[in-house]
């Protein structure tokens, strides 16, 4: 998910090297895309055992700041150099959007959630019309709209909305977290290294949410008891390991790697597979299928919010100037880092 699946904010502006392995690039990404793909399913069974989403989040990103502590230590001066990036991205990203997703899949299927919280490159750039009065490109009204009329297919509005209405106000809340980092990265410069800002912002995660989550209270026995995933039983804190070691730390880890072989576009691209991944492994492990009218829906949406985020401005150029090839990449997010020659724009993902 980080959320979900997730990805997708979350996005840092950075450099990133020119010179591209397409072949292994690839390989990073669909590496990440799947172990992003993977949080919801991972989630529901601990969920449905009795743990709160908030419970669930926070032993997602608290085990991730395990995971990822030698980098904390490498890079242990940037919080003193960039204290409102760790901050924002820990809050917003790690923890906003992550907890908000699992809340959402506590109600409502795993890739309908997915589906709804990719709507965040839609929402960006509406607030840049909106909001910053900023003129748009006719490509990214036209990716609004698909997103849109994708939404409306997904829910079946016509019939009522048959989702429960709660669980899609989170996904939207999940969504706006998710755009709200890609605003974010209209602030930021290029002197953070992407790893080290996941890192910093699993452990801001952990503190920020030991709050409301109130791990003491956890249900740890739902961590020993056996859980049903897909006609295997196995127990919760292997679904628990799994969150936080591969659809966090390792995907993030991917997700770097694939921003460092391919363009952002061409990563960005590749993480929209994260969510056929969640239908499908949804479909098959958890049962949960979508209609033809709703599989119709997910094409559209998936559609719309593509064309949208190459849509959506780079820090690289006036705020004014919208220009696809400023595009961030989505909500399983992917990153970059600082290298040598021209720079472009790349972002850091937001992962579920």
């Amino acid at each position: 998910m980080l959320c979900g699946s997730g990805r997708r904010p979350w996005e840092v502006v950075v450099s990133v090297q020119p010179v591209r392995h397409r072949a292994s690039g690839l390989v990073y990404a669909l590496a990440a895309a799947l172990a992003f793909g993977g949080a919801g399913v991972a989630a529901r069974p601990l969920l449905a055992a009795g743990m709160d989403p908030l419970h669930v989040t926070w032993l997602r990103v608290a085990g991730a700041a395990v995971v990822l502590a030698p980098v904390v230590v490498v890079h242990w001066r940037l919080p003193g150099r960039r204290p409102w990036l760790v901050l924002a991205y820990g809050v917003v990203p790690m923890a906003g959007v992550q907890a908000l997703y699992f809340a959402a899949v506590a109600r409502i299927p795993v890739g309908v959630a997915l589906l709804i919280e990719f709507m965040g490159p839609v929402l960006v750039l509406v607030w840049f019309r909106v909001v910053r009065r900023t003129r748009v490109s006719v490509s990214a009204v036209v990716g609004v709209v698909l997103a849109v009329a994708g939404l409306g297919l997904l829910l079946q509005v016509w019939a009522g909305m048959r989702l429960d209405p709660v669980g899609v106000g989170l996904a939207l809340g999940a969504a706006a977290a998710q755009a709200g980092f890609f605003l974010l990265s209209d602030a930021t410069g290029g002197d953070a290294d992407p790893l080290a800002v996941i890192a910093f912002g699993a452990v801001v995660a952990t503190v920020v949410l030991a709050v409301p989550a109130r791990p003491w209270s956890l249900p740890w026995g739902a961590l020993v008891d056996q859980v049903a995933l897909g006609g295997v039983v196995v127990p919760g804190w292997v679904l628990a390991v799994w969150l936080a070691v591969v659809s966090t730390a390792v995907a993030y880890a991917m997700g770097v790697g694939a921003i460092r072989r391919l363009s952002p576009q061409v990563a960005g691209g590749v993480a929209y597979l994260e969510v056929v991944t969640a239908i499908v492994l949804a479909w098959v492990l958890l049962g949960e299928s979508l209609n033809l009218v709703q599989i119709l829906g997910a094409v559209v949406i998936v559609v719309g919010a593509f064309v949208s985020q190459t849509a959506v401005p780079s820090r690289a150029v006036p705020v004014a100037e919208v220009v696809s090839s400023g595009a961030q990449a989505s909500s399983r997010g992917r990153s970059g880092e600082e290298g040598e020659g021209s720079a472009e724009s790349a972002p850091v993902p937001e992962g579920r």
